[in-house]
């Protein structure tokens, strides 16, 4: 009899499953610290308790290691000056979306070169989250495979749905179980509905299928994300501006939703020029201090060193903390921002007082 099932799949390779990587990479107390803290301070931000600016900064994504380390080193010195006014939160992205083809993240092709080892992937990206949020860095990343969360969500801080899956039902469901607060980013046309729509069922229980802690097929019945929020990365036009803020703050009140906005400095809302990240972000500064109040944190595409290269498949042969994949701005540009957007919002009576980083720093 002619098979009729799998006609195209060359092979199956099983996966160690979730529990078994993490008994192996298991969550230390440091880390435990750190996640539990810092998911409380973005709730916060998030719920208007904290009156801190949430800075979600990083490389575009993770394809080095001891870059990353430096990357999370660096961070952590700088969280240290500026956390009366701002919780800092790396970019630790693994998972990439491709229109195409292409490298698509660290847990997909940790090698470079196309073998796609995804078992070693998911083993690296969880030793390299434990070893960041050990020193004390909040992490925050992009969901893109649903299967990925049970490996290594334990030691992620805030999570981002893209602007090419925010439209998905099975992405909306995966986010409605997830641990951390999550931002549905408005979709590449610009348009606010379908994030806003994302955020209404990410809310609501749901059920769906899935894998439970064993990696056995399941039917996963989650209670809602109680905080879901909207991430602004323009479309057609950039939508950082007051009347595309005040637009977003509008249409989130009248579906009862809280209007709290993050704003992407990247993508189309720096029409995809790293340079012009520094404008949009000193633009979204300024419109806080004038007193809009629903910008509650900016996201940074940052690396070590600025612009972006060639994946040679060889990291000997790559420039060591430059991204390869979207361009980057550089440390030197990150510190400048965020020490400068400290000195501006420290004068604000929202920042002041005694006491007031000890209340609400991480760890």
């Amino acid at each position: 009899m002619e098979k009729t099932y799998d006609i195209h799949v060359e092979k199956f390779e099983r996966l160690i499953s979730p529990s078994q990587l993490k008994d192996r990479v298991p969550l230390s107390d440091a880390a435990h610290r750190t996640v539990v803290g810092g998911r409380r301070a973005i709730a916060n931000i998030l719920e208007g308790k904290d009156p801190r600016l949430l800075v979600i900064t990083g490389p575009c994504s993770i394809h080095d290691e001891k870059s990353a380390l430096e990357y999370a080193d660096r961070l952590k010195n700088l969280s240290e000056q500026v956390d009366d006014t701002m919780l800092l939160v790396m970019r630790t992205y693994f998972e990439k979306p491709r229109t195409t083809v292409g490298w698509k993240g660290l847990i997909n092709d940790p090698w470079l070169d196309g073998t796609c080892d995804i078992g070693a992937g998911l083993e690296r990206a969880r030793r390299l989250l434990l070893e960041i949020t050990e020193m004390g860095v909040p992490t925050a990343t992009e969901m893109l495979d649903s299967i990925v969360p049970q490996y290594i969500a334990g030691l992620i801080c805030w999570a981002a749905i893209g602007a090419r899956t925010t439209e998905s039902q099975t992405h909306r469901e995966m986010a409605s179980g997830l641990s951390m607060p999550v931002g549905f980013k408005n979709c590449t046309d610009g348009g606010l509905s379908t994030a806003i729509n994302a955020m209404i069922a990410a809310t609501s229980p749901q059920s769906f299928l899935g894998i439970d802690p064993d990696g056995q097929a399941a039917i996963v019945k989650t209670t809602g994300n109680p905080h879901a929020h909207i991430v602004l990365r323009g479309g057609s036009r950039p939508n950082y501006d007051t009347v595309s803020i005040n637009e977003a703050v509008s249409l989130l009140g009248n579906k009862g939703l809280p209007q709290s906005i993050l704003v992407d400095c990247s993508h189309d809302n720096s029409k995809k020029n790293h340079t012009l990240q520094a404008s949009v972000w000193q633009d979204l500064v300024n419109q806080r201090i004038d007193g809009n109040q629903a910008i509650i944190g900016m996201m940074l595409e940052s690396n070590l060193e600025a612009g972006n290269q060639k994946n040679t498949g060889d990291l000997a042969t790559m420039q060591y903390g430059v991204s390869i994949t979207d361009a980057c701005i550089d440390w030197q540009t990150t510190e400048q921002l965020i020490l400068s957007a400290h000195d501006q919002l420290i004068g604000c009576s929202e920042f002041g007082g005694d006491g007031y980083a000890k209340r609400y720093k991480v760890g």
